[in-house]
């Protein structure tokens, strides 16, 4: 990060959310594989890369093969809550105090950005947070039941009507919830910076939304290590540490203010 070219990266990036009056951040697993939690794809060490997702992480895998699924779920379940917010996370809650970011759309399920002090975040693949009944919908904190699940293998159960809870997380075969899509949609269109960071853009249809940011004339910015089907369009790409050039990022922003 002491290259000429890189610090000039970080200044342009600085302008373009200072100069901005509606940054929207868009966040994938990579600004989470800092704080221990692995991520899904990539080659050799992604979740996908050791076991199929349609084994083990589908709604098909749930209903059919629960046992299967929670033995998959398990180990992620305890790095996710034995995990702490980075600089990165951190790095963004600073901007939106600073109002100088409106929200973060999260691939994410890890509820690493709302630990971190980040108010508007919207999760677009759910979260571990909560448990949902599939017979009779309640939710439930899933913090009442992490603890005897990661240490035990305790599955987790309807306190209502006994039926076996599902993580309020989205599988494959699910549709995304709605007013959180909604909402995700809302913003990218109304944004005049967007800012990628962490997120190689593979998944749809969450990787749509820079696009529609960028289709709405945002300035499109690009923090992340791999090729994304969008860096033909940005105006500024960074492959760095985002654990490192995220918070000198913000740093400069706030200086402007």
């Amino acid at each position: 990060m002491t290259s000429s070219a890189a610090l000039d990266s970080l200044h342009r990036i600085s302008d373009l959310i200072a100069g901005s009056t509606c940054c929207v951040a868009f966040t994938g697993a990579g600004i989470s594989t800092a704080s221990g939690i692995p991520d899904f794809r990539s080659a050799g060490s992604g979740l996908w890369a050791q076991s199929d997702p349609m084994e083990v992480a589908s709604l098909t895998a749930f209903r059919y093969h629960p046992e299967k699924f929670f033995n998959w779920l398990r180990p992620l379940a305890g790095q996710i809550w034995a995990a702490q917010p980075n600089p990165a996370h951190q790095a963004l809650a600073r901007l939106e105090q600073g109002a100088h970011l409106r929200a973060v759309i999260t691939q994410n399920i890890d509820g690493l950005h709302q630990r971190s002090g980040s108010t508007q975040v919207i999760e677009v693949h759910g979260s571990v947070s909560t448990l949902i009944c599939p017979h009779c919908r309640s939710v439930f904190p899933a913090e009442n039941y992490a603890a005897p699940f990661i240490a035990d293998g305790i599955l987790p159960y309807c306190g209502n009507c006994q039926s076996m809870l599902k993580p309020n997380i989205i599988l494959f075969e699910e549709m995304l919830p709605i007013a959180a899509w909604e909402q995700a949609v809302e913003y990218s269109r109304q944004a005049d910076c967007f800012l990628v960071v962490g997120s190689s853009l593979e998944v749809s249809p969450a990787n749509e939304l820079p696009r529609l940011a960028y289709e709405h004339g945002a300035r499109l910015i690009i923090l992340t290590r791999s090729p994304t089907y969008l860096d033909h369009r940005a105006d500024v790409i960074l492959r760095a540490d985002i654990v490192e050039t995220l918070p000198a990022i913000v740093d400069l922003v706030l200086s402007k203010s």
